[in-house]
């Protein structure tokens, strides 16, 4: 059973897997088979306490009860854009508040998750860096927030079908926690998403990205690039001082290879510094040989910090000219432009508020 990475006495429910979930049971002498009716509880009926638990015996429902905790978190607040996508304000039991959203698509409800209290990676485009990493966030707190997007959901009928590690955090830095809930939503006799529609994006933790490489099965990757050049990526992004374009394009040729999965490269447009034609061409000339998808993200604009929107007919023109690199590309469709949408925003402006 995994540490939580919030020191309690009583780790959450869902943070185990199913297999960690069966040798419990066999531990305190009951038989495994009843972690498929737990599952089936917590994420199916999607029970709010052990009691409801009626198929189970009443010891069983005690030791529960006893050994571990089943409400993660509390909604604080929660935003509604025009669009249909709703943010969400957790507060963690430590008094932590964190993000998670829900966005609506011709193909389904997409849930963006977070990994992490903070961030500590520092990209100078964020407001998700602006308070610096607390913590990391336990597996079952990453998966209560898929649960709770998901109650919301039942309000209307809808279910989640993709699910995107792109909330707040860098979850490579929380590794083992974030393969314990990929296991956890995954499995068919839970909420049972399909490992192709969850994507994880990362900043570049070059060792990790080997790592999950043999580790992340069918999970779709996601690199947060930015710059075509290891310059630019340097002022955008700190982390590449770390590990430089040149590795981190090393192992997503690995990645590639050893998986044989496409690799998407999300590429943020910010005014003026890398948005021009030239950079278009440095970026084909870049990945122009590897099996990805870029994915341009025109910026939100966040106060504290000092980019702008890249004009709409620009947008275009860098899209065209990868396009006609023969670099599959597509603009992601604005979503809750008219909340506190970008990652992070609305956590601290509820930090302002509680401070002062």
């Amino acid at each position: 059973m995994p540490l939580t990475s919030y020191t309690s006495e009583k780790p959450l429910i869902y943070s185990l897997t199913p297999d960690e979930m069966k040798e419990w049971l066999v531990e305190i002498g009951d038989k495994a088979f009843r972690a498929q009716q737990i599952f089936d509880w917590l994420y199916v009926k999607r029970v709010r306490s052990f009691e409801e638990m009626t198929n189970l015996s009443k010891d069983l429902r005690q030791k529960l009860s006893e050994t571990f905790r089943i409400e993660a978190m509390e909604e604080i607040t929660h935003q509604t854009s025009q669009d249909g996508t709703v943010k969400f304000l957790f507060k963690l039991v430590d008094g932590h508040a964190i993000e998670t959203v829900i966005m609506r698509h011709s193909y389904g409800n997409s849930i963006c998750v977070t990994t992490q209290v903070g961030c500590r990676i520092g990209c100078t485009f964020c407001a998700s860096t602006l308070g610096g990493l607390k913590r990391n966030l336990d597996a079952g707190e990453i998966v209560a927030q898929v649960l709770m997007a998901q109650r919301k959901l039942d309000e209307e009928g809808a279910r989640v079908s993709h699910v995107v590690v792109m909330g707040i955090g860098e979850p490579f830095e929380n590794f083992e926690n974030l393969i314990a809930f990929l296991r956890i939503i995954n499995d068919n006799r839970g909420l049972n998403i399909g490992a192709r529609h969850i994507t994880v994006s990362t900043s570049g933790i070059v060792p990790k990205i080997y790592e999950f490489a043999e580790r992340g099965g069918q999970v779709n990757l996601a690199i947060s690039l930015h710059a075509p050049n290891t310059e630019l990526r340097t002022k955008l992004m700190p982390i590449n001082r770390g590990f430089p374009l040149e590795k981190l394009l090393e192992a997503c040729r690995y990645y590639i290879a050893k998986t044989g999965r496409r690799i998407s490269f999300e590429y943020g447009l910010f005014g003026g510094t890398n948005d021009q034609p030239e950079h278009a061409e440095e970026l084909a000339d870049l990945i122009g040989d590897m099996l990805c998808h870029v994915n341009l993200i025109p910026v939100n604009y966040v106060p504290e910090r000092d980019y702008v929107r890249t004009p709409r007919n620009e947008i275009f023109q860098f899209k065209n000219i990868l396009e006609d690199r023969g670099i599959n590309v597509t603009i992601r469709r604005e979503q809750g432009s008219d909340i506190a949408a970008a990652c992070g925003q609305l956590r601290a402006q509820y930090a302002k508020e509680t401070v002062g």
